[in-house]
């Protein structure tokens, strides 16, 4: 092996290994009640956030603004996302990510009743590198199921 085929090597180590901490840094922002200023942070100037059917926002400070109204909402509250088998391709600085994911998460549905929901789905992530760090230039969650749990809602109410 070369000198330039092992700087190849590590230097793959190191750009999936840092797409890997954008992707739980994201993960942390939503969990930290959709914190809109670590969140946005993770997007290119013009970056796309894209809940197909629900909502698009183009621009750190659309993308900001619909994590706010989300967090003041109070629909998603004490939210856990877990991602896993991520299928990352690199090509210079631009790469592309797919994650599976579920999201657990606690929220009010209007009337003071606290539900417990679920939503299975998949992440379609476009990535950029901008002096040495990866960026997010779009993250499209999909979502395949999401639903409440009746029967915890039933028997723990608005008890929470």
């Amino acid at each position: 092996m070369t000198i330039e085929e092992l700087a190849a090597r590590v230097q793959r180590l190191e750009d999936l290994a840092g797409i890997q901490e954008l992707k739980a840094r994201y993960c942390a922002g939503c969990d930290d009640d959709h914190n809109s200023e670590t969140l946005s942070a993770l997007f290119v100037e013009d970056g796309v956030w894209d809940f197909v059917g629900t909502a698009r926002c183009e621009g750190i400070p659309a993308i900001r603004e619909f994590m706010d109204n989300l967090r003041s909402s109070g629909t998603i509250r004490n939210s856990a996302h877990m991602v896993t088998n991520p299928n990352i391709q690199i090509d210079g600085d631009t790469a592309t990510g797919h994650w599976r994911f579920m999201m657990i998460y606690t929220g009010n549905v209007g009337d003071g009743t606290t539900q417990f929901h679920r939503i299975i789905g998949y992440y379609q992530d476009e990535l950029v590198r901008v002096d040495g760090k990866w960026l997010f230039k779009s993250l499209t969650p999909m979502v395949e199921e999401s639903d409440s749990y009746p029967v915890i809602d039933n028997l723990i109410g608005s008890k929470m």
